[in-house]
């Protein structure tokens, strides 16, 4: 490890976050903590804490990454124009990501959040980001004067599918139903844009 006169302020902030990137990878939430951090990239704990505000803040900054990661996936996703299809695509994706990223995606969403910070709004920005490629598919069922309409079924969809993937991951799924992950999100899916096109027709 070279040392600490050898590296600038953002090169110790990506190998710190590097280092919190592949303990979570490996071992899940419990092994991010500053110590084991600071360990992996050869300095003190304190060093973390002139990089980054605390541990949170640590944290949030590798759910960012993780967001780009999940981007960078749905992004193969090719567009038809057809909403059934397009979800479908998403879908897939989605379900591969979070099963070949299982801990970093608990991480995503098993950190507690300080309620007493706000959300940053370059974090904002990438979930904003990822909910709009639900909106951009979800647009054609809705009236062109709609405004906000799109942006709340998108968000729904994505709460709803979250639901899904926590009950599974914590295998709390199969209290609920017999149906794995993937036919219930499916299903989901379907609910979904018959209950707008429905509406629509209505």
């Amino acid at each position: 490890m070279a040392r600490r006169a050898d590296h600038s302020r953002e090169e110790l902030s990506e190998l710190a976050l590097a280092a919190a990137r592949d303990l979570a990878a490996r071992q899940g939430l419990q092994a991010l903590t500053a110590r084991n951090v600071a360990k992996a990239i050869g300095y003190s704990p304190g060093t973390l804490y002139n990089l980054f505000e605390d541990l949170d803040d640590l944290v949030l900054h590798l759910n960012g990454r993780t967001l780009d990661e999940l981007d960078v996936a749905l992004s193969r996703a090719a567009r038809t124009g057809e909403p059934q299809h397009d979800l479908g695509q998403l879908l897939d994706l989605y379900l591969q990501f979070v099963q070949d990223n299982r801990n970093l995606w608990r991480v995503l969403f098993d950190h507690p959040a300080d309620t007493e910070r706000a959300v940053p709004q370059w974090y904002l920005d990438k979930v904003g980001r990822l909910l709009g490629r639900i909106e951009e598919i979800l647009r054609p069922l809705f009236d062109q004067d709609a405004r906000d309409a799109p942006a709340s079924a998108a968000r729904v969809l994505w709460a709803s599918l979250h639901g899904i993937c926590s009950l599974s991951e914590s295998g709390k799924l199969r209290a609920v139903t017999d149906r794995s992950a993937r036919e219930m999100a499916e299903f989901l899916v379907d609910c979904l844009i018959a209950g707008l096109q429905k509406k629509r027709v209505a």
